[in-house]
């Protein structure tokens, strides 16, 4: 593989950023450029990433087609006892949840977004609840809460401690959204990854980094990369 067969990298500028930085993505290669940076410097560190782009970008496709391609009879979500059973068939709704019974129909029409539809409705709907919870269990404050698709982050906090949740946290187990938030929590305190915040993230997570560990190393399923 060479640099020909990678996609074109979408440059960022970013007001905040204090460094350049660069990340490959199953489907996108971004690169993060301080306000001031110059062209100069930008082509400069390409180069000296250029290696490593393409291997990375190569182990990312590796494992995207060893992703398993069937759509699945059950779905596990972060605040439910039990999966819910999936049936795909011809109907007019998108998906219809029915809650009683564990089961949800999702349409055969477009059954790859229309799941991915449900789960962020889903997200939207559950996760602003548990971060609440989490926030009065640790004593942590923060002020409002969003729900997104994030491409790059699994959640975020801004200086007037507004916290963004990715919403792909409702497909693993509760013990790794619950790190997700107790981590946004913690920077409502300290806005860094000093050894501070991360004492503060194992005072209400002391299994922080076994679940760090497994959300950097679970792969999101095939569909959630649907358009």
């Amino acid at each position: 593989m060479t640099l020909a067969d990678v996609p074109e990298i979408q440059i960022t500028h970013h007001a905040r950023a204090t460094r350049l930085r660069l990340r490959v993505e199953p489907t996108q290669i971004r690169l993060t450029v301080p306000k001031f940076c110059t062209k100069k410097q930008i082509q400069a560190f390409l180069q000296q990433s250029e290696q490593w782009m393409i291997e990375t970008w190569q182990k990312q496709q590796d494992k995207m087609g060893q992703l398993d391609q069937s759509l699945p009879i059950q779905l596990n979500l972060f605040n439910l006892k039990q999966p819910l059973h999936v049936i795909y068939k011809t109907q007019k709704q998108s998906f219809i949840l029915d809650e009683q019974n564990h089961q949800l129909c999702v349409s055969d029409r477009q059954p790859e977004q229309y799941l991915k539809a449900f789960v962020i409705a889903h997200a939207k709907q559950h996760l602003p609840h548990y971060l609440t919870q989490v926030s009065h269990e640790t004593g942590l404050q923060y002020m409002q809460c969003s729900i997104r698709q994030a491409k790059t982050r699994w959640g975020s906090c801004s200086a007037k401690h507004d916290i963004m949740l990715n919403s792909g946290l409702v497909l693993f187990p509760r013990e790794i959204t619950r790190y997700v938030c107790v981590h946004e929590l913690a920077h409502t305190v300290y806005f860094d990854h000093s050894a501070y915040f991360w004492g503060k993230v194992a005072e209400h997570d002391p299994n922080f980094k076994q679940h760090r560990h497994t959300l950097k190393n679970t792969a999101l399923p095939f569909w959630w990369f649907s358009s």
